[in-house]
């Protein structure tokens, strides 16, 4: 199968692979980020850019690396189908979450790109124009990884892919939904690419402070089954830990 099927056929009320079962298979060698002269972080939705990299974007922030964030949808596909927030009202809402995320990690607010969530690969070539116009030869920019399953994440990585090639910039790629649908040795995950990036704590300490902010995300919207929170916390668990995860070329 795919990653985006092994992403579609395994629902998040399942429970996915649990952090206990990725304990101890996490850790890479590291990251070296010296040479990092800027970085464009590219999110398909709202809160990507927290959960996949948003500790390594405020270390480098303090560091003094500029950092650029690059929304690509404002979320609003989250709850097709809730009897309590409009798709409307929900976009709303989860720009001012990332806004104040962002401040969490002393981060600027993100860039909006405005693309329709739910359908970024009908509109890749614009993405990899828009990205492209923020990058310039050897800044570094982070994106989902091209096989994450999602088919918003991955069409966002292939068009920053694309972009980074363009500018002769640095991609590096980030997980999400994969720590959901694989498992520690899965030998579709090229796993020898992956490297680490240690937290340190204060880092880490407002990168789970800046999850915090998606309450639209990480709750219930109300108690019918479609306000269901996108992100409960087995989900969490898998995407705040002291360390990040990234893959390199």
């Amino acid at each position: 199968m795919t990653s985006t099927q092994r992403f579609e056929s395994s629902p998040v009320a399942d429970g996915g692979t649990p952090e206990s079962r990725w304990a101890g298979h996490t850790l890479f060698d590291p990251l070296d980020d010296r040479q990092c002269p800027a970085l464009v972080l590219v999110a398909p939705h709202p809160d990507d850019e927290v959960l996949g990299v948003g500790g390594w974007a405020s270390q480098l922030s303090a560091r003094g690396v500029p950092v650029t964030i690059l929304s690509v949808t404002d979320g609003d596909a989250s709850h097709p189908d809730s009897p309590t927030v409009t798709r409307h009202e929900l976009a709303i809402r989860r720009r001012g979450e990332s806004n104040r995320a962002a401040r969490c990690l002393g981060l600027d607010s993100p860039i909006r790109l405005g693309l329709p969530d739910g359908a970024v690969a009908d509109h890749e070539d614009a993405l990899a124009a828009r990205i492209r116009s923020y990058l310039q030869a050897g800044f570094w920019c982070a994106a989902p990884l091209r096989t994450d399953g999602h088919p918003d994440h991955e069409a966002a990585g292939r068009a920053a892919a694309r972009a980074s090639h363009e500018a002769r910039a640095v991609l590096v790629e980030y997980p999400i939904w994969l720590w959901h649908w694989s498992f520690p040795g899965d030998l579709s995950v090229p796993w020898i690419r992956a490297r680490s990036v240690p937290l340190v704590r204060d880092r880490l300490d407002a990168k789970r402070a800046a999850a915090r902010m998606f309450a639209s995300q990480i709750t219930d919207l109300s108690e019918h089954p479609a306000d269901r929170a996108i992100l409960p916390p087995h989900v969490l668990a898998r995407l705040i830990r002291n360390h990040e995860t990234v893959f390199v070329p």
